[in-house]
């Protein structure tokens, strides 16, 4: 199932001087969120990436053009380093899309301006680029193709550091404090799952969730999948510490790809 990603984003909370990339570009270790994210994708079986670009666009192609391999996985180096045979690799079965959808174009206008690259795919998926999940992708594109809606996404809880505020509506007392993740509240978690039908609900220049799949649900084709597993954005400069911190930790959620025996080294563990 072919993947539509995201890639155009400013990320200005998170940049630092004059830093020009764009927000999936930015690192967890040693390798920008959009790698993380792939290699999630390419997990379930889905190596097939349309990369919509925007902002810092050549930052994206140029990671690819000259990506290395030997960063990230073992090999054998012989005939004087003129030879070098990979152990594993990371993405000699990917396919990747480059397309320019513009600077600052809707994700919804994105999207349509990819469609001719999905073919005659009735399903495909989607991301924002910046979030990270270990939900299980696959029970999940098996849960939207049991139904008829035209779009999904994963319906996670608000994040658990802020709490709600119980005020008395007389007295503006307050009576009591809250964990928002306690709520019976569900946010957007930015993965998708879509048929093509939801081109019916976009038009020009409009936004995926706020257009799309506000007219989708109005005419109740529009499924939530709740998920209550790890899942957590990168969108400022703490949260990527955080993410930074998991990935330092040996075992980070979200690498559902690895296998836990060994630690994943963090950048001060590698010599190159």
């Amino acid at each position: 199932m072919k993947v539509v990603l995201f890639c155009g984003g400013l990320g200005l909370r998170m940049r630092v001087g004059d830093d020009p990339r764009p927000k999936p570009m930015m690192t967890i270790g040693d390798r920008p969120v959009l790698w993380h994210i792939m290699r999630y994708y390419a997990h379930f079986g889905h190596t097939e990436f349309i990369l919509c670009l925007g902002y810092g666009a050549q930052v994206v192609k140029d990671y690819f053009l000259h990506y290395q391999e030997t960063a990230s996985n073992d090999f054998v180096l012989s005939d004087g380093g003129r030879t070098i045979d990979l152990i594993s690799s990371d993405i000699s079965d990917w396919r990747i899309t480059f397309v320019d959808t513009g600077i600052n174009t809707q994700i919804g206008e994105r999207l349509r301006r990819v469609r001719r690259y999905l073919g005659d795919d009735e399903m495909f998926l989607a991301h924002y680029g910046d979030v990270l999940t270990d939900a299980p992708m696959n029970d999940v594109i098996d849960e939207f193709k049991a139904s008829d809606a035209a779009a999904s996404l994963l319906a996670i809880r608000p994040p658990g550091s802020f709490h709600v505020v119980h005020v008395d509506e007389q007295s503006n007392r307050i009576r009591g404090f809250q964990p928002a993740t306690e709520l019976a509240l569900r946010i957007n978690g930015g993965f998708f799952v879509l048929r093509q039908d939801i081109f019916d609900y976009i038009d020009e220049g409009e936004d995926l969730v706020a257009d799309g799949c506000e007219k989708a649900a109005r005419d109740g084709r529009m499924l939530a999948i709740p998920y209550d597993g790890f899942w957590q954005p990168m969108d400022t400069l703490k949260e990527r510490a955080e993410l930074d911190d998991l990935y330092r930790s040996g075992a980070p959620p979200w690498a559902v790809w690895r296998s836990y025996e060994e630690p994943v080294p963090s950048v001060s563990d590698r010599w190159w």
